[in-house]
């Protein structure tokens, strides 16, 4: 990850990285620009707890709505990157928002953008913890890494290295697979459980659990998500975790000294084929207030399943499908979605909508 010098007041001294100190020195206000409609690439979509929209772009930046007027900062106001296609947007205990960037972590207090430092600090040492206030990110792709943000400290986090991992670089050498610009570990989704594990979906891995002392692993083989890599992970109301397709759902099993093991559940089948389940890849799920699963697939719209029963949600624009990326619930309850080339879409409790000023 790059520390972007966008929205630093060069004329101050930037605290080193390499000790882990933030650039949150003074940065020029974020004017922004006033515009009356969002890109088509708008991948994320975030409420802050004073209810302000967020917007995270592919290419174009983040946008802000207050309910009346819709700004749009870019990287001319100090935002570390432009392109917001890597992990979201997160809020911390105190309100400040944070973009997970293409390019490094970018923080807004509101009225500026700071680029967090990452600590130069090895992973083996005991930086892996779990906090309760803790911030994770994804790390760049082909980095292997990710990131947990302490409140001052932003520290670079490498998995410890696995039997899959090693034969994944056996069978896909650099030397022979130069193209292939990616790295096993690179982690396409975070999710922190109800009793505070943290959760790590991965390329070609799987799923990895984090309980703030041992990593436990559900293959990539065992989740049968092939290329697709894990993009989602949920926890329904009965604690089981369903992970991109519903063909099937995980227990926890703590009873063993030795680590946490999984046990396989049946999830949701195709009435007409056993072996499918009833919609294709999920890209983003969430949770409603009656512990519903809300879950956004690539090319088939969203899908409720409230334990019972299966409600099909397609997402056009005409007659155009939607290509959804996220799914995320406000304050309010009213989920919206992320999409590829389409803006962004808002339930009004029949349907989805293009989401317009």
């Amino acid at each position: 990850m790059s520390a972007c010098a966008a929205g630093q007041d060069k004329s101050r001294p930037v605290k080193s990285a390499s000790k882990g100190g933030d650039n949150d020195q003074k940065a020029p206000v974020a004017k922004g620009e006033i515009v009356t409609e969002l890109d088509k690439a708008i991948w994320y979509v975030f409420q802050a707890k004073n209810n302000d929209y967020w917007f995270g772009s592919h290419d174009r930046g983040v946008y802000r709505y207050n309910g009346k007027t819709l700004v749009n900062f870019t990287m001319k106001d100090g935002l570390c990157d432009n392109n917001l296609g890597l992990g979201g947007i997160q809020e911390d205990k105190s309100g400040k928002i944070y973009f997970n960037t293409a390019k490094g972590i970018s923080r807004f207090d509101g009225t500026s953008f700071a680029t967090l430092g990452v600590t130069k600090s090895n992973s083996a040492t005991g930086e892996w913890k779990l906090q309760p206030d803790d911030l994770w990110f994804q790390g760049a792709q082909d980095a292997g890494a990710l990131y947990r943000y302490d409140g001052k400290l932003l520290h670079h986090l490498e998995f410890p290295k696995t039997k899959d991992g090693d034969e994944h670089y056996r069978q896909m050498p650099r030397d022979k697979y130069p193209n292939a610009k990616y790295s096993p570990y690179d982690v396409y989704s975070i999710f922190k459980d109800r009793k505070g594990n943290v959760w790590f979906g991965t390329a070609t891995l799987g799923a990895c659990r984090f309980d703030g002392k041992s990593f436990a692993w559900l293959s990539e083989n065992e989740l049968r998500n092939g290329s697709f890599g894990t993009r989602s992970i949920i926890e329904d109301k009965e604690g089981r975790f369903w992970f991109c397709n519903t063909l099937h759902r995980y227990d926890v099993d703590l009873s063993d000294s030795a680590g946490p093991k999984f046990r396989k559940v049946d999830g949701l089948r195709d009435a007409n084929d056993p072996n499918r389940g009833p919609f294709g890849g999920i890209m983003s799920s969430a949770v409603d207030s009656t512990g519903a699963l809300w879950m956004a697939t690539y090319g088939e719209g969203v899908w409720r399943y409230d334990g019972k029963s299966i409600t099909h949600y397609p997402v056009k624009d005409g007659d155009k499908t939607i290509t959804l990326f996220s799914i995320h619930k406000d304050n309010q309850g009213v989920f919206w979605l992320g999409t590829q080339e389409a803006g962004a879409y808002k339930f009004n409790g029949k349907t989805f909508e293009k989401f317009r000023l």
